[in-house]
């Protein structure tokens, strides 16, 4: 493992998902979470920081998954595993969550679409940072 991409990749892979996550949940979807409100735990802006923590462990275990398989193959390489990564996690995620919250049924799909595309963004990435 080249360790200097690694880390690079990693660091770069968390600011693509807190970049896409602010603009999509701080800004396309705030005034929908507004009228959610009632919903949400009322320290939630408290403790946002282990969201934050969340997502720099989810990065780097993002980018470790990457490099067991790397293959050299291009971005292509990393656009396939992060469609992969996203179908995974974001259909299982998203069903889950409109089973269990008294949400819309658009946004778990809003969510779903957002999430896989930004894996695909964040794999583009890291195959583009961990090139050998």
């Amino acid at each position: 493992m080249n360790t200097k991409r690694f880390i690079l990749a990693g660091i770069a892979v968390f600011v693509v998902i807190q970049a896409v996550d602010w603009l999509v949940h701080g800004v396309f979807l705030a005034g929908w979470y507004e009228e959610l409100k009632s919903i949400w735990r009322a320290d939630m802006m408290d403790i946002m920081w282990l969201m934050t923590l969340g997502s720099l462990f989810f990065s780097f275990m993002f980018v470790f998954i990457f490099v067991k398989g790397y293959e050299n193959k291009g971005i292509m390489e990393g656009i396939r595993y992060g469609l992969y990564v996203g179908l995974l996690i974001m259909v299982s995620g998203m069903l889950g969550q409109y089973v269990m919250y008294p949400i819309p049924l658009g946004l778990p799909l809003i969510w779903l679409a957002y999430g896989i595309l930004e894996l695909i963004l964040a794999g583009a990435v890291a195959a583009a940072i961990y090139r050998t």
